[in-house]
């Protein structure tokens, strides 16, 4: 579990996107292979310019109080001291998520 007064960047992978996210809270799901993210936030400056694309994204999540994302979806996970701008972009061709579970049991 991961330290609650901190802010954290996401960066994942979903559909052939990769999403730019920033969050108070980043922890271990209860739900094995994945992680939890809650708290987002989005940048709250007026300006004259408008981020399709954060737009986007802040009705995307609008109403979402926490999000599991599969680990292995997950590109990077970063500390840092302000947020930046959330990014909707594609993945392109060299990044892809794997192409299933990276956790599995073992046989019985």
């Amino acid at each position: 579990m991961m330290a609650t007064n901190s802010l954290y960047r996401i960066q994942f992978i979903n559909n052939g996107k990769q999403y730019d996210l920033y969050a108070k809270q980043v922890n271990s799901s209860h739900i094995f292979g994945f992680i939890e993210i809650s708290e987002f936030v989005f940048n709250t400056n007026s300006t004259v310019v408008v981020d399709p694309s954060e737009e986007k994204l802040k009705s995307e999540f609008a109403d979402v109080q926490s999000s599991l994302i599969p680990m292995h979806n997950v590109l990077r996970i970063d500390q840092v001291s302000k947020p930046g701008n959330v990014k909707l972009t594609d993945a392109g061709e060299n990044v892809r998520a794997f192409p299933g579970p990276i956790y599995t049991r073992k046989p019985e």
